[in-house]
């Protein structure tokens, strides 16, 4: 489709999200709303793409990874008209037709877009626009028609009168237009209206007035078209993606067991026969495999989790790696740059960071691992911590394979404790241990018999010792 160009308008700051952020930054289902424009207009196959930026224009330009992506820059923003003006000199050796649409409609679908050029073919037309009808359609400008029902013009609400105001159908600010038509009709536009901005919708007016006929496709599902511009928008818009993303997971075979509470991004993949409790979120670039379960109250964020893999409730996972058959929690927190072994067991009130954790290797409970390097088929007591930090700098513990650390142990790091080793409980463990090795680091037990009204007394072993 190498006749068909697309320029997508990215350059306001959104000032009604009432945001530092730029608006067409602000996400939707875990990802920027312009990214989804971006999206539907490569799906549907258009061969060159161009994007207006201004505001914060270098995070818009670093959001869109997308190769092969020209950028024009629009420095005063002065209205749509003058943002499509300002990417003139991409288009100089351009003879196609133009799509034209905002950043901040991330409802927009491929098919919307195959059809809109369809219905453009079919009429050999020069220009046309996307318009839907709306119940209320406060906010977006309306397309007026003559009595044969030609478009005739689009007015933008704040400038209407009260019988335009009524009308229902509206401009979804989608146009498709012929490339030099388009710069000829915006050299005649002006900015006299209550804005004072140059309005793209304006070159309906112009077009009229060279007899050049204005065709309109109407969109009949308008949810398509709801563009972005509070933050009561951006909930709504991202509740409608959530609810596609859940009907997709379902439908290939994932069990939501109560999908209205369960939130799942965009990028997120999920394997089939998963089960996923209520009260979950999935987000980020987060990877579950098949035949998983997580349960209620899970939080996991930019994450990768094999087959088989049991997430019990409560836990939250960020930017780490769980391999087949693990079982995580409940209430365990593991975090960034950790990487979990295949049928390892994390359990309640486990926290691990930037740790490897070999195959089979156990810490049920109540344990802090950081910085550090486990074996494989390791059992780790509760209550055992790794010392990690010395106040400057942080230090790793390695223990490898084979080894049982009892309850309440702390590893001071550096150390490494060899394989095959027992560490017994309650030791602080300072210095490195050798492979097969019991190590012991605790005082001498002492018992004080206790008289009524007096304090401790020693014993004679007490005295031995």
């Amino acid at each position: 489709m190498n006749e068909y160009a697309a320029l997508i308008l990215a350059a306001g700051k959104g000032t009604r999200m009432k945001s530092d952020l730029c608006k067409v930054l602000h996400l939707v289902a875990g990802r920027p709303m312009i990214s989804y424009v971006v999206e539907a207009v490569l799906s549907a196959g258009l061969g060159k793409i161009s994007i207006v930026v201004g505001h914060q224009s270098n995070e818009v330009m670093k959001s869109l990874h997308s190769q092969g992506i020209e950028f024009a820059f629009q420095e005063p923003q002065l209205g749509t008209g003058h943002a499509v003006a300002m990417a003139g000199s991409l288009f100089n050796d351009f003879s196609g037709n133009i799509l034209v649409l905002c950043g901040d409609i991330p409802l927009v679908q491929p098919r919307t877009i195959e059809e809109f050029i369809a219905f453009h073919e079919q009429q050999r037309s020069l220009l046309t626009v996307l318009t839907t009808c709306m119940e209320n359609p406060s906010g977006y400008g309306r397309i007026v028609r003559d009595e044969s029902q030609h478009v005739l013009r689009i007015v933008e609400e704040r400038d209407a009168n009260e019988n335009e105001k009524a009308i229902e159908e509206i401009n979804t600010g989608v146009y498709l237009v012929e490339a030099r038509l388009l710069y000829s009709l915006l050299e005649r536009i002006r900015p006299d209206n209550v804005q004072g901005e140059y309005y793209l919708t304006d070159i309906v007016k112009e077009a009229v007035k060279e007899t050049v006929p204005v065709q309109a496709f109407v969109l009949k599902n308008s949810q398509e078209a709801m563009g972005i511009n509070t933050r009561a928008d951006l909930a709504r818009a991202s509740t409608i993606v959530w609810d596609r993303i859940r009907e997709d997971l379902m439908n290939s075979g994932v069990t939501l067991l109560d999908p209205t509470t369960v939130y799942v991004d965009a990028q997120v993949r999920v394997g089939r026969d998963t089960v996923i409790h209520p009260c979950t979120t999935l987000s980020g670039a987060t990877e579950i495999g098949k035949e998983c379960v997580i349960e209620s109250g899970v939080n996991i964020f930019d994450s990768k989790l094999g087959d088989c893999v049991t997430i019990l409730q409560g836990s939250r996972l960020d930017r780490v790696l769980v391999r087949d058959g693990a079982t995580i929690g409940p209430m365990a927190h593991l975090r960034p740059d950790s990487d979990i072994g295949k049928n390892v067991k994390i359990g309640n009130f486990v926290e691990v960071k930037k740790t490897f954790v070999g195959e089979g290797t156990k810490a049920a409970h109540l344990t802090y691992l950081g910085d550090s390097i486990i074996g494989k088929h390791v059992n780790i007591g509760c209550g055992t911590i790794t010392c990690n930090y010395d106040g400057k700098r942080k230090h790793t513990t390695v223990i490898h394979d084979n080894c049982f650390i009892g309850s309440d142990v702390q590893f001071v790091a550096p150390v490494e404790i060899g394989a095959g080793s027992l560490i017994g409980a309650g030791s602080t463990i300072t210095r490195d241990v050798p492979p097969a090795s019991l190590a012991v680091s605790r005082t001498k037990q002492k018992v004080y018999p206790l008289r009524t009204g007096q304090g401790p007394e020693s014993t004679d072993e007490d005295r031995k010792s």
